[in-house]
Order: C-alpha cells, then structure tokens, then sequence
C-alpha cells in the first residue's frame, strides 16, 4: 500500500543526497513523496558545500497537518537543520510527529532538529559527529552507528549510511 512522505527542509543548505536518494528509494517502492518547506518556491541543495541543483517546494509547512503523511524524513546538511530549529512551526510539526507514532528519519545534522524538538531524550540516536554533546545534553543517547532505530526514529551518521538509512525506513513503511 502507497504511504505519503513528508522530506522537511529548509530553503537551503539541504545535502542532495540526504535527499533524493531517500526520496528515489521512497518513490521506487510506490510511495508518494512530497517536500515541505518553509517558504514556497524552490529548496537550494548543496554537495557539501556547494550549491548543487534545487527541487521544487510542494507545500509549506504551515500549510500541513500531521495526519496528511504517513512517515517524516528530515535531510541533514549543516544549514538546513539550523533553519529548521529555529522556525517554531518547523520544530512543532516535528515534535508532532515524533509524538504520532509514525516514523521518522533523521540523517546527519538532521538529528538538531530532533534535539530541539525535545523528543531525543532516552532515545539512542545516530547522528553526524559533532552532534553528539548535543544529543546527550538533551538526554539522548549518541552512537555511532549506521542505523538505529529507536521506537518511531530511524537516524544515520552520514551520507555512507544512506543505504541502510533507506532501508530501515522502507520496513518501517510496510510495517
């Protein structure tokens, strides 16, 4: 069966393929993909930190509920996470969600807006290195590995993990 995927980015700063390989994995299992962002228009990817292409904006999130999708991906990249958890609405819907029960990926630096979510605490969570005074500061538990899933959150390190990253939210999609 067909899930709606909500992939929450900023306007920029978004690591492409923190992007579009999860949304390709997600799209070529029959799901539907839909990006959300903060502002309409076009969401800047980056290849690091270089501007790469862009992909356009399919609905702000001020102008959804958690109920229109089935799963909630949150990209890294250094900037995007960092706009994202400074934007209340951005932080809400997340938190939302989390508390919904229905899965939600988080790679790389994503893991921020998790920790300013406050939904990290007793979780064990993967996440980009640097990350890691972070996530315990907020109760969580860093490690470093490819893939945890934790109840409801899947998080990964890094670009390498994206594999497994897509895996673990495929099976949590047909679960």
């Amino acid at each position: 069966m067909s899930k709606r995927i909500a992939f929450l980015t900023a306007s920029e700063g978004v690591e492409e393929v923190e992007l579009t390989q999860p949304w390709q994995a997600a799209v070529d299992a029959g799901h539907v993909a839909e990006l959300v962002s903060l502002d309409e228009g076009e969401v800047q990817l980056f290849h690091h930190l270089d501007k790469s292409s862009t992909q356009r904006v399919d609905r702000r999130v001020s102008d959804v509920a958690i109920g229109d999708y089935d799963a909630l991906v949150l990209p890294g990249g250094v900037a995007n996470p960092d706009a994202l958890r400074a934007d209340e609405t951005a932080v809400a819907f997340v938190r939302d969600f989390v508390d919904s029960g229905k899965p939600v990926a988080a790679i790389c630096h994503a893991a921020w807006t998790l920790v300013e979510a406050d939904r990290v605490q007793g979780k064990r969570v993967a996440s980009w290195p640097s990350l890691q005074t972070d996530i315990r500061n907020a109760g969580g538990e860093w490690v470093d590995e490819e893939v945890v899933v934790d109840g409801n959150l899947i998080t990964s390190r890094n670009p390498d993990d994206i594999p497994a990253f897509n895996k673990a939210l495929l099976d949590a999609l047909a679960g």
